[in-house]
């Protein structure tokens, strides 16, 4: 728990709930280690708020009790379960995230394109309400496929069981464990996509991913298994209007960039909330270091000497 508490606080000191935590810390820590011990333990409720992501978000809030319970369990099941996580895989995972999903879209394009001179085919498509869509018993059923312990699979119920978009189903934006159990929740498409369809040029950011072919036909043979498979063993559903099959000359929109053969370009809508959000901040700003780095991903001098000029002095 102390452990779990010392990552926990980093980047919160300031948050009052937090404070108000801390000023009584051994005497909450040993409440609800008790709670655990004597298997009383219950997830308490949720404060909601709205953020925009850059599209509309609705962020549930766990109380600092089960949020340090949250990075107490994350501590113990994220080195086991991604272990099993296959290597394409790339949101929410140590060593992975945005830019190495990038980097790999780049080096998957070059080899599928045999260094641009055939023509390459990418199906890209999107889960529908992906963290709402999350059928909870199906979740469960998942983990007790791996998880011997039956205290902990209690916690994870609980946990898990504390939020619903409807009778059973949905996970909350804003839970650490969130993060965890989608990727777990997706390993079995994951595999499914390696194993049973043998995809070699694969892709997943989240609920986002891209399956890159010279064989324009394989993919769209591939979409109705795709379709079947997540509907009949996950219950979701794909974006009607966010799948397509397209050339990558023709450019393929992909985590924020527009993906051509050979170059990329940054998306609009993307680079009118990066200028909105970094006028009149200074250059060390971990925003704008971060934004930065982003750019060096692309085909963006242009725009990174638009951005040093909006910079504050």
């Amino acid at each position: 728990m102390l452990a779990a508490w010392r990552e926990f606080l980093k980047g919160k000191r300031n948050k009052r709930d937090v404070q108000e935590f801390q000023y009584r810390l051994s005497d909450n820590l040993l409440t609800l280690h008790a709670a655990l011990k004597t298997k009383s333990y219950s997830h308490g409720g949720y404060y909601a708020f709205n953020i925009s992501d850059p599209k509309p978000r609705n962020i549930h809030k766990a109380k600092v009790a089960d949020r340090l319970l949250h990075h107490a369990i994350y501590r113990k099941l994220y080195p086991f379960f991604d272990k099993t996580f296959i290597s394409h895989s790339y949101s929410c995972r140590k060593g992975k995230g945005t830019h190495r999903a990038i980097k790999a879209f780049i080096r998957y394009a070059t080899k599928g394109s045999n260094n641009n001179t055939k023509t390459l085919w990418i199906l890209k498509c999107d889960i529908r309400k992906f963290f709402a869509s999350v059928d909870q018993s199906i979740l469960l059923g998942i983990l007790q496929q791996r998880i011997v312990d039956l205290d902990i699979l209690r916690l994870l119920e609980s946990v898990i069981g504390s939020f619903s978009t409807a009778p059973g189903k949905g996970l909350p934006l804003g839970n650490l464990t969130s993060q965890l159990l989608v990727n777990i929740y997706m390993n079995e498409f994951d595999q499914f996509v390696k194993h049973r369809l043998k995809v070699k040029l694969y892709i997943r950011y989240a609920d986002d991913f891209v399956i890159l072919s010279r064989d324009k036909k394989w993919l769209e043979c591939q979409l109705p298994q795709i379709e079947h498979f997540l509907r009949d063993r996950l219950r979701l559903t794909l974006h009607p209007g966010k799948v397509y099959i397209k050339s990558l000359s023709s450019g393929i929109d992909f985590l924020g960039w527009i993906h051509f053969s050979g170059h990329r370009v940054l998306r609009t809508a993307t680079k009118r909330r990066m200028l909105k959000r970094i006028a009149d901040r200074k250059e060390g700003d971990p925003v704008v270091q971060s934004y930065f780095g982003l750019l060096s991903h692309g085909n963006a001098e242009k725009l990174r000497q638009e951005a040093r000029r909006r910079l504050g002095n």
